[in-house]
């Protein structure tokens, strides 16, 4: 069974796997002992690619602001038969229920229970799970106090408990470190042949297009700013890096990432409240090297 993302998440990369793959430092195939790391892993598709396709990363570490997420994780990597247990009552109790006002009671006390913070490691992460696959468009939003407040998603059976895929991606998280806090404590992990990739909230390309608030804390241009200080340290310590992100029509990003190589690659993106601004669009990428595998694919 591949491994591949255990959550739905906005802005996953699963589509961008190729255009990223061919955006690689050119001898990458070559380094030895590879350490991998991303600093915000979200929905992790890039992670599990890479771990699969480049066998010549022996280390990975990831890291999310958002500790319900890096929760999920960590009893993944170490608890998968706890957790697979525990999806599979949920999703009993969720399929039993044969109307959408029954469904959308037991939705909200989920919701309820899971906002209430401070649960143990595997209550936490079967709630996550239960609310990530019946909520709005699998969704994860909260408020300014932290509080998950997606509505319900009028889904009648969800795969909730995807025992293969929590397996699969459990034995790939053996070798991987998970970190929760802010970014730049992952530099300090970095050694000899390591490689950065920054996927960000990304800036919204308008002002009502926004949906970078996965978690409480607002990443504004402020952050984006400090996130591109980050990658002039990174620069330094001599790490190649590649990042993603939205490409704004004020030329934010092309001024910001001057010094480095930006290129364009095609994205599809579903989340916009008016269906006429979903669809193709461009996204930025940015890398602190010249040679790569290959164009971007068109």
């Amino acid at each position: 069974m591949k491994a591949k993302p255990f959550v739905k998440w906005v802005g996953g990369k699963s589509q961008l796997i190729e255009q990223l793959e061919a955006k690689l430092p050119a001898d990458f195939d070559n380094w030895e002992n590879v350490t991998y790391i991303e600093p915000f892993v979200g929905g992790g598709a890039m992670l599990f690619y890479m771990l699969q396709t480049h066998s010549n990363i022996k280390s990975a570490i990831i890291n999310d602001i958002n500790a319900d997420l890096t929760t999920c994780y960590k009893v993944v990597k170490e608890s998968p038969d706890q957790l697979v247990d525990a999806l599979k009552e949920i999703q009993k109790e969720y399929y039993a229920l044969k109307t959408d006002d029954l469904r959308k009671q037991f939705f909200l006390l989920m919701r309820d229970e899971f906002n209430k913070k401070h649960l143990e490691p595997i209550h936490n992460s079967s709630l996550f799970f239960f609310l990530n696959r019946t909520c709005f468009n699998g969704l994860f939003r909260v408020n300014k106090a932290g509080l998950f407040n997606v509505p319900f998603g009028r889904y009648e059976t969800p795969m909730i408990c995807d025992s293969n895929t929590i397996y699969a991606d459990s034995e790939l998280l053996q070798n991987v470190e998970i970190l929760t806090g802010d970014y730049q404590q992952t530099l300090a992990h970095a050694k000899d042949n390591t490689f950065f990739y920054f996927d960000p909230p990304y800036r919204p390309l308008n002002n009502t297009s926004s949906f970078n608030d996965y978690a409480k804390e607002a990443f504004n241009d402020f952050a984006q700013r400090r996130l591109k200080e980050f990658c002039d340290q990174v620069q330094a310590a001599g790490y190649n890096f590649m990042l993603s992100n939205s490409d704004c029509s004020d030329m934010f990003f092309d001024d910001l990432y001057a010094q480095y190589i930006i290129e364009r690659v095609w994205a599809s993106r579903s989340v916009n409240a008016n269906p006429k601004k979903r669809g193709k669009l461009t996204e930025i990428l940015v890398h602190n090297y010249h040679a790569t595998k290959q164009p971007i694919i068109a």
